[in-house]
């Protein structure tokens, strides 16, 4: 699977896990909010896919 889509599926799953746990936890949530947090989402799973390769060794 390309890193292109990858990235697409991880943006797709972290925009509805950010609606989602937003709108659950803090329902007065902006839009901008939102997305904020689906971003870190996004970046929290390329970190960590970063860390587990870096352990996992070459």
């Amino acid at each position: 699977m390309s890193a292109f889509y990858i990235f697409v599926i991880r943006a797709i799953l972290g925009g509805f896990f950010a609606v989602l746990l937003t709108r659950f936890f803090y329902p007065k949530a902006t839009m901008l909010g939102t997305a904020g947090f689906a971003i870190g989402l996004v970046g929290l799973a390329y970190i960590t896919e970063r860390f587990r390769k870096r352990r996992k060794g070459p």
